[in-house]
C-alpha cells in the first residue's frame, strides 16, 4: 500500500504539525461542519465555534491520534484500537464521517503546508488518511 519512502514522508509531516495541532486539527474539523454541516451533531454539547476550547481541544486530539499512528503504519490497527471502540460503540459516530474528515484534513495540510505539500506528499496522505478511517470504521462491521 505505502512504500518505505511514503511512509517516511507521512511520518515527517506529522511530525512537523505536531506543534501545531490545535490549529491544524481545528481547521479541518471547521472545514467539515462547514462542508458538511450533518456532522455537528456529534458536537451538539460542545462549543464548536474557531478557536473554542473545546475545537481546539478535539482538534488537538485529532492530529496527535493521526501523528501517533504514522509513527508505525503497519500497527494502524493495534494503535487505533481504542479509538475504533470508543467511536462506534460509546459515541456511535457515523463512519462514513470518518472520510469526511479525511478529505478536509487533505485541504488543510495543503493549506498550511504549501509548496510542501507536493503531488507526492498528497498522493501519500491521502492513502494514509484512508486507511486511517478505514481502521476507525472496523468496529462497524
Amino acid at each position: 500500500m505505502l512504500s518505505k519512502r511514503e511512509k517516511e514522508m507521512i511520518n515527517e509531516i506529522w511530525e512537523r504539525l505536531t506543534p501545531i495541532a490545535e490549529q491544524i486539527g481545528s481547521d479541518a474539523l471547521l472545514r467539515m461542519f462547514a462542508s458538511y454541516p450533518g456532522t455537528k451533531t456529534y458536537f451538539s454539547h460542545l462549543d464548536i465555534s474557531p478557536n473554542s476550547p473545546h475545537l481546539l481541544s478535539h482538534g488537538k486530539k485529532i492530529v496527535l491520534a493521526i501523528a501517533e499512528g504514522a509513527k508505525d503504519i503497519s500497527q494502524l490497527t493495534v494503535t487505533l484500537y481504542p479509538l475504533q471502540t470508543l467511536h462506534a460503540y460509546q459515541l456511535r459516530i457515523d463512519p462514513t464521517n470518518f472520510k469526511l474528515l479525511s478529505h478536509c484534513m487533505l485541504v488543510t495540510l495543503a493549506c498550511y503546508l504549501g509548496n510542501d505539500f507536493t503531488p507526492v506528499a498528497h498522493a501519500a496522505m491521502d492513502k494514509y488518511l484512508s486507511a486511517f478511517a478505514a481502521v476507525l470504521a472496523e468496529k462497524y462491521r
